[in-house]
């Protein structure tokens, strides 16, 4: 029986296997956009006392369905700013999100913020599309790809100038992560496939991870309760959707996050 992650990637490689564009000529479109604003720099520059938080827009979900059904990307956008978010997380996948690239446009039009481009990459034509959209970080989940594609998805990310967040979610994961040389590691206590959340992964998996990388938990952040354990575990940053998409108040729960990993 397929799962949720299957049949994502399904879909997404068989669209890529249709895509007929010229690599090169996409590396260098991508060449000349104006330059990133610095997704990991953002997060590794918010106080050591403090959860730098990635505010993520999203408009529905696979197991959710519709999240929020009017939601204006630069509106939100500005929403989370006001609340001191260091960067934006925006899902460009619409076959299952809801997303565009266009809402990562608007969104990052209306603010100051880096943005991670939240989607499924399988081909290096998707690094350059996330760069060409103006995206200044790539997300690159594990288990949705092999060693040579996390290898060489990191190295264009690298020729782009973009970041590039590696996502797992086991210890096999990590070490894939560790050899192909990732520097911002996200852990996502989510199971892409089963999309149950196990609110203790971030904390039991970051362990392995070396001081030198930049260390985001993502996935089953629901409150402010939740923060001083990850900050505690060595967090420098949490990624969160549907705790403050779905808020009527984004900006004060992005504060109440941001500053909650002393209590």
């Amino acid at each position: 029986m397929g799962t949720y992650l299957d049949e994502i990637l399904d879909f997404h490689r068989h669209e890529s296997r249709g895509d007929t564009r010229s690599l090169d000529a996409l590396i260098e479109k991508a060449g000349e956009v104006k330059p990133p604003r610095g997704f990991n720099k953002a997060l590794m520059s918010s106080p050591v006392n403090e959860m730098a938080v990635i505010a993520e827009i999203k408009k529905r979900s696979p197991s959710l369905g519709e999240l929020v059904s009017d939601l204006i990307p630069s509106f939100v956008s500005q929403e989370y700013e006001k609340g001191g978010a260091s960067a934006l997380s925006v899902l460009t996948n619409n076959q299952y999100f809801g997303g565009s690239s266009m809402d990562l446009r608007e969104a990052r039009a209306a603010c100051s913020l880096p943005i991670l481009r939240k989607d499924f990459t399988v081909d290096l034509r998707d690094v350059c599309d996330t760069r060409i959209m103006e995206a200044d970080a790539v997300l690159l989940i594990a288990a949705a790809l092999d060693d040579h594609e996390l290898k060489d998805f990191i190295a264009l990310a690298n020729e782009l100038e973009i970041d590039a967040l590696v996502e797992v979610h086991d210890e096999d994961e990590v070490e894939r992560a560790l050899v192909v040389g990732a520097q911002i590691i996200g852990v996502n206590q989510r199971d892409l496939q089963t999309f149950e959340v196990d609110t203790d992964r971030a904390v039991r998996i970051g362990k392995l991870l070396p001081s030198g990388v930049t260390k985001v938990a993502e996935s089953g952040i629901n409150s402010p309760e939740d923060i001083p354990k990850l900050h505690a575990a060595s967090y420098r940053a949490v990624l969160v959707g549907e705790y403050l998409v779905q808020s009527e108040n984004r900006a004060e729960r992005v504060t109440g996050l941001r500053t909650a990993a002393d209590r």
